[in-house]
């Protein structure tokens, strides 16, 4: 039985779900993700699978926002089949902007199943 969804009231997570699900759905990736840094900028991404190339949607969300010089995340979101947020995820999260970083677990449609922190 799939987990109850659970209320996002912030119109600011709102918007970075539905950046999650559409870039996810337009890609038609494994998963999409966004992040908002510090200053409400959002950055989306999808997972990435070439050859020679592998990079988790939340990985490439946030290497979007080093590279566009934010200096830490308010919050992230990740659309997924997935019943958690990975290790790793959480890891690159903390490693860029410290724990405690809520990241949102959404199913495919958008609907947010679980709050965790990174």
């Amino acid at each position: 039985m799939a987990p109850e969804p659970i209320s996002v009231d912030d119109p600011e997570d709102r918007k970075i779900l539905t950046l999650a699900r559409a870039t996810r759905a337009r890609t038609r990736a494994a998963e999409g993700a966004s992040v908002r840094d510090r200053d409400g900028r959002t950055y989306a991404a999808a997972t990435v699978e070439l050859p020679t190339l592998r990079l988790s949607a939340l990985s490439l969300a946030v290497a979007m926002a080093v590279s566009s010089g934010a200096t830490g995340l308010e919050a992230a979101a990740l659309s997924t089949d997935a019943d958690a947020v990975s290790e790793d995820d959480r890891q690159v999260i903390r490693d860029f902007a410290g724990a405690g970083v809520p990241v949102l677990l959404a199913d495919p449609q958008g609907v947010a199943r679980t709050r965790v922190e990174a």
